[in-house]
């Protein structure tokens, strides 16, 4: 039997022990948040952008199905951003229309509509985990990735093809969420996002996102011209 003072002792130690995980845990949530942040106000500014876009669609046996799209986004001060994404291609889906407006807080709004109905639908906030289009991309993946929206922890350092990346883990506030958590990818020179890995709500690894061939405009701001979202699950695949 332990003696008093001995059990004391083994208190005393064992309350330092959750001290420091805690301590640990607090620095390398400030740290996530610090690298999401700063990867935030470097894309400040950008005011709008238009694009022309290809999505391609690949199932599991590797056959294609490759649209054409029009999109533009506005920046919000102080708030997510509004986007919209027009279908002009192949004439099955030409003319359907996606319009999102994200927020810092609470659900984004988003609408699809659809012109052989001619009616519009609204996306509601429980079905935002469904695909968009028939692509591997979700309909909340669509949405600005606001850093309010999530809590971070700095997971680690990684290097890969000679750059070296801050890795953190975010999850989202949103309960509603069809994701338990995000793994992402930051480079630690322009904290430009280069992978982010998707978990489902039985925590197992659901999409993969990869982004290439960066670009920068107005010697500030960096963008992808690739993105390929990778369905582990299913072995599908959209670019």
């Amino acid at each position: 039997m332990f003696q008093p003072k001995t059990a004391t002792f083994i208190l005393i130690l064992a309350a330092s022990g959750l001290s420091a995980t805690s301590a640990i845990a607090n620095e390398a949530a400030e740290k996530g948040l610090a690298i999401a942040l700063e990867a935030d106000s470097r894309d400040k500014g950008f005011g709008d952008t238009a694009s022309t876009l290809q999505m391609t669609l690949r199932n599991r046996h590797g056959d294609e199905t490759t649209r054409q799209m029009r999109s533009r986004v506005l920046e919000i001060a102080d708030d997510g951003d509004k986007s919209l994404i027009i279908f002009d291609d192949p004439a099955d889906v030409k003319g359907t229309a996606f319009l999102s407006f994200s927020y810092k807080s609470g659900d984004d709004d988003q609408w699809l509509y659809l012109p052989a109905l001619k009616r519009v639908k609204r996306i509601s906030s429980s079905n935002k985990s469904g695909p968009f289009m028939g692509s591997e991309f979700a309909y909340e993946d669509l949405s600005s990735q606001e850093v309010e929206k999530y809590t971070y922890l700095y997971l680690r350092d990684e290097e890969i093809d000679g750059r070296q990346h801050f890795v953190i883990e975010r999850k989202p506030v949103d309960k509603k969420s069809g994701y338990t958590k995000q793994i992402v990818w930051i480079d630690q020179d322009e904290y430009r996002v280069w992978k982010v890995e998707y978990y489902d709500r039985k925590e197992a690894l659901l999409k993969t996102l990869e982004f290439s061939g960066f670009e920068r405009y107005v010697d500030q701001f960096w963008r992808a011209s690739v993105l390929q979202m990778t369905n582990h699950q299913t072995g599908k695949s959209t670019t």
